[in-house]
């Protein structure tokens, strides 16, 4: 039986209110874990790694298996400490997009047209070994194509509704303030090693 991970925070002041938090992980994400604990019953995944069915189910296991790894990973990309990206990390962001500011424009942009529901992700393409950002929809994920994910927003509308209404763009200016840019540099840093075993190690970390 799968549980939902600890919060490592129970609001961060000027971004995601406490509201928000219960709403959205207390309600949305912990929903995604009752539903998958359901639905694994009498399957081929009765006991298998979240890891596994993530990337090999479908349907309704996967939807649901797959948006709790995007939570989990949403809530470790954002803090209330401020941080810097690490050096490794700055030279690749502006190897891949130009500059950090041409990076941002291009983050933001993405995240702010993605049509309906789903998430903007910067992964790292282990093919051309370059960070890309790249839209999925509804409980897409990045790990069934092979990239590896080093940041996400959430732009489905239960993640900012409360603070700020229908206002994307002000919801995402907020998040880009509140990256939590160390743990994004640690990812980065995991993927260039491990490639998608990285995120194997970062689920089997939360859900052993």
């Amino acid at each position: 039986m799968f549980k939902l991970r600890s919060l490592p925070f129970s609001e961060i002041e000027g971004f995601i209110s406490a509201q928000t938090c219960e709403y959205h992980y207390g309600k949305h994400h912990q929903t995604y874990i009752n539903n998958l604990n359901n639905l694994i019953k009498g399957t081929e995944f009765e006991n298998a790694s979240l890891f596994d069915i993530v990337t090999k189910a479908q349907g309704g296991l996967f939807n649901n298996a797959a948006q709790i790894y995007n939570h989990d990973f949403y809530w470790d990309c954002v803090s209330a400490k401020s941080s810097s990206p690490s050096s490794e990390l700055s030279s690749l962001i502006d190897s891949s997009f130009g500059s950090f500011d041409k990076f941002k424009e291009d983050f933001l942009q993405s995240a702010t047209t993605l049509f309906g529901s789903g998430w903007c992700w910067v992964v790292y393409n282990p093919t051309r070994k370059k960070l890309e950002i790249i839209q999925t929809s509804n409980a897409q994920t990045p790990i069934t194509q092979g990239l590896i994910p080093i940041l996400v927003v959430d732009v489905w509308e239960h993640a900012y509704y409360i603070d700020y209404k229908n206002a994307r763009p002000g919801y995402l200016e907020k998040f880009f303030s509140h990256i939590h840019w160390d743990f994004v540099s640690k990812s980065l840093n995991t993927a260039q090693k491990e490639g998608l075993n990285a995120v194997k190690s970062y689920i089997e970390s939360l859900h052993k």
